[in-house]
């Protein structure tokens, strides 16, 4: 860290977060980034919050606060630019933990990749930038634990110290290179992510690799497994790999042991979690062996019309973005793709309304996108596939 940066400011106190915000709602450009403990708990959370102004640096414990509400005005305030570095993670969390929402946003690694650069973690690129190293050692602590050791508060105010001026150097960037508009376009779209509210978490055996492999009945058993598991780790406030791994659950699955030495001979199964747990899991799969016989839920197959549209919209991204230099889905992200694939418009208008969110990649691209639509793939024998 610079001699320049001065020590952070660790705000607790409803008094504190309310002076910090007036502080903060009078500069253009904010920097900020989030800490979780998906590492260390069941159900993760937003344990700290780093603000960085030219000024100051502030770190905000949610942890400590009865309310985080007063911050809600400053995401909102679409005359305040809120630097970011990979910022869907962080407003995932931001909305799903506090209802927040957001204008006005600068990702510089989302810059990065749309100026072609290789290297795009904050840790390669101050390196690259200011000649700055960060101690990976930190990537994965646990930042739910108090009080929060001088390290880790320093770590966290290097993660925002510095990307105000590596925004304005990207920016400039994009903007000389004609970027600039698709570069908004995607923070933009950042902005509109959804909060995760845990659906489709845990219960659902089949997203377990190697489920799908599994016989009905097996999968009943498996089932009955994931509950126990996602039972236990809740009361244990800890996430689920922490309490058995998947394969260790789908081994279980496959096998249905009768009995402890069965288990104990199971790959992924420790001495110290069959003594704990054994019987506990021999229950679990006995009622999974009296249930019904558990099948995977019935995908509709593509049409072979919407696939070949898929790939030749797939094949003109690549070809595109190895001419412009970037990754292919910064020319046409991996949703819109699907989207336009699906929703099939057949002429400029209406590709127009489907491309709404997007209108510098419209203009810039919409005539070779409606090409790659309207003429898939040619077959061996010369007919349009799909027709």
């Amino acid at each position: 860290m610079s001699a320049a940066a001065k020590e952070p400011t660790l705000i607790t106190r409803p008094e504190d977060l309310r002076k910090l915000v007036d502080r903060l709602a009078r500069q253009p450009i904010v920097a900020v980034d989030t800490e979780s403990n998906s590492l260390f708990a069941y159900q993760e959370r937003v344990c700290l919050m780093q603000f960085s102004t030219p000024e100051e640096d502030a770190l905000v414990d949610p942890l400590a606060l009865p309310d985080c509400a007063p911050l809600g005005p400053l995401f909102a305030d679409p005359h305040i630019e809120k630097v970011f570095h990979a910022a869907e993670y962080d407003l995932i969390c931001l909305k799903r933990d506090f209802d927040f929402t957001f204008a006005n946003l600068f990702d510089t690694m989302v810059a990065a990749r749309i100026l072609g650069r290789e290297e795009v973690g904050l840790g390669a690129m101050l390196a690259a930038e200011f000649k700055l190293e960060m101690d990976k050692r930190y990537q994965r602590a646990n930042w739910g634990q108090r009080p929060l050791p001088a390290d880790l508060l320093a770590y966290a105010q290097l993660d925002t110290r510095y990307l105000i001026p590596l925004r304005h150097r990207l920016r400039a960037q994009l903007d000389e290179k004609g970027l600039l508009p698709l570069a908004l376009e995607d923070f933009q779209r950042i902005c509109r992510v959804n909060g995760r509210n845990g659906e489709g978490r845990n219960g659902d055996c089949f997203r377990l690799n190697g489920a799908h492999d599994l016989p009905p009945q097996n999968a009943a058993v498996l089932n009955e497994l994931c509950r126990y598991r996602d039972h236990l780790a809740r009361s244990l406030d800890r996430p689920l790999f922490k309490v058995f791994n998947d394969r260790a659950l789908v081994a279980i699955a496959s096998a249905c042991p009768r009995n402890l030495d069965e288990l104990a001979r199971l790959p992924g199964m420790t001495s110290r979690q069959v003594g704990r747990h054994g019987h506990a899991l021999l229950a679990a799969v006995e009622r999974g062996l009296n249930a019904r016989p558990l099948r995977p839920p019935r995908s509709t197959r593509p049409s072979e019309a919407f696939l070949n549209r898929l790939e030749s919209l797939r094949q003109w991204r690549k070809r595109t973005g190895e001419r412009m230099g970037v990754k292919s889905d910064v020319i046409l992200p991996r949703d819109l793709m699907f989207a336009l694939a699906e929703g099939a418009p057949q002429n400029m208008e209406t590709l127009r309304q489907a491309m709404g969110d997007v209108p510098w990649r419209f203009e810039r691209f919409g005539a070779q996108i409606l090409d790659a639509l309207l003429h898939p793939p040619v077959a061996a024998d010369g007919r349009r596939k799909g027709r």
